[in-house]
């Protein structure tokens, strides 16, 4: 009896046709099912093997699962297990020729829709196929609805509700259910890793792996083996093979924090791996595919990084599908005040004692401050207040000297005495003195000023007017 897989994907809006892949290692049965197939209206491709049907689920959108339980290699049960692990949205429907209990039930615990017994019927397989297309249409137009319903809504793990952060987390439920890679950029302390984390809890791969490695904390030869793994014997201490990071995510997600830090010879072996979706482990001869969405973040200005050849474009490039922007803790307004109170509250639920109050004199000082160390620097001045402070309120004096003398920066338009200036050179100082205000940060500089980095440079870069004074 034929064994087959006929793998569904690409179906219309009314669910009545689907594009099949038919998985056969019997050549004739496989043409006739395909030419049966085609007739009824859907477009089918056919491979012969079911490693082939993953490496096609891999690479397309797929629907649906028809396999049979006795195929060389992988049976059907396993199939559907890694089937329904790495593609969630995907349905499966196993046909055996075995009419026995055991097979169904192990089937649909491996995660199958639903089974048949062979030998199978055309019209049925055909009334199978798209019971099950439709049951994923109504599955998805649940899912879009919801989808559209909380777009605004907050997310439990991102505590805020500035303007900033509600549209950094609109960004990172839209592209949640995507495998697009995200680049996720911010200044150090920001809370990137959150949104990684966000972005992984939130997408169809929240109960795989998650990974995280700080591409900035070590050497490339030990980078290489942490990401893509080894062969026993590769260097002296390969004593035994060990998997990289890439494998480790499985069907989850892979966080590569700080990779503007990213050596440039790994830059380049990075890249192969994205273009290729498979690793090869150092020593070793394999190429082999892995299933992680990757999710990527730096605090440095990764276009200044490329235009001054620390980074490779073809690498941004790849890496900067979808960009997400995770704001200063300093354009946050008063986002500043329930963060210290999660602070609070997480301390006092590690403690088991009651959070101290934050006094009104406090409140206004963590508000006028600039938090230069952003959140990861609220979160140490709140530690250790409670740590220092007596009572149940913490006073201005449990700050730290930095927050309690700290003067709020105001922006001003200098003087000119006994000179008037055109409005292109006032514009061209005040765009100076606003890149000053952040450290010369050239992305955060345009973000304040609404207009974008090649505005920015030409702005810069317009010649003074005659006979004006030097800026700097």
């Amino acid at each position: 009896m034929a064994r087959l897989l006929l793998i569904g994907a690409c179906v219309n809006e009314s669910m009545m046709h689907g594009s099949i892949l038919l998985v056969d290692d019997d050549e004739d049965a496989r043409t006739l099912l395909c030419e049966s197939l085609r007739r009824r209206g859907f477009d089918v491709h056919e491979v012969e093997s079911g490693h082939a049907a993953l490496e096609w689920a891999r690479d397309h959108d797929v629907d649906v699962v028809v396999t049979d339980v006795q195929m060389p290699g992988i049976s059907g049960v396993e199939l559907a297990e890694t089937l329904t692990v790495r593609h969630p949205n995907m349905l499966t429907l196993v046909l055996t020729g075995y009419a026995t209990l055991d097979t169904a039930i192990s089937a649909v615990r491996g995660g199958a829709y639903d089974y048949m017994t062979k030998p199978v019927k055309i019209d049925a397989l055909e009334l199978a196929i798209r019971r099950a297309l439709d049951h994923l249409a109504t599955r998805r137009e649940v899912r879009r609805l919801r989808g559209a319903a909380d777009q605004t809504a907050p997310i439990p793990s991102i505590i805020g509700a500035s303007p900033a952060i509600r549209t950094m987390c609109t960004t990172i439920r839209k592209v949640a259910d995507s495998d697009a890679t995200v680049l996720i950029a911010g200044e150090s302390g920001t809370g990137k890793e959150l949104v990684a984390r966000a972005l992984h809890q939130l997408s169809p791969r929240a109960k795989a792996p998650f990974v995280a490695i700080n591409c900035g904390a070590m050497p490339a030869p030990l980078l290489e083996s942490e990401l893509f793994g080894h062969v026993r014997g590769a260097f002296t201490d390969a004593k035994t093979a060990r998997q990289g990071l890439f494998l480790q995510a499985g069907a989850g997600t892979i966080f590569l924090d700080e990779v503007g830090e990213m050596p440039l010879e790994m830059q380049v072996k990075l890249l192969r791996v994205l273009q290729e979706r498979t690793v090869r482990p150092v020593g070793g001869d394999e190429e082999i595919p892995f299933e992680a969405r990757v999710l990527t973040a730096t605090n440095r200005d990764l276009e200044t990084e490329v235009d001054e050849k620390r980074f490779r474009e073809d690498l941004f490039y790849r890496i900067n599908v979808v960009a997400i922007a995770v704001p200063p803790l300093r354009d946050r307004g008063t986002d500043i005040i329930p963060l210290a109170q999660h602070v609070l509250d997480r301390i006092s639920a590690r403690t088991s004692r009651a959070a101290p109050r934050l006094s009104p004199d406090v409140t206004r000082k963590l508000l006028d401050y600039e938090w230069p160390g952003n959140v990861r620097e609220l979160e140490n001045v709140i530690e250790r207040a409670t740590a220092i402070c007596v009572g149940g309120e913490i006073t201005v004096n449990d700050l730290p000297p930095k927050i309690i003398n700290h003067a709020p920066r105001r922006l001003e338009v200098p003087k000119v005495p006994e000179q008037m200036i055109t409005l292109d050179e006032m514009e061209r100082r005040y765009v100076r003195q606003v890149l000053a205000s952040v450290n010369g940060n050239k992305t955060h500089a345009a973000r304040v000023l609404g207009i974008d980095r090649r505005s920015l440079y030409r702005r810069l870069e317009a010649p003074a007017a005659p006979g004006s004074q030097p800026t700097s």
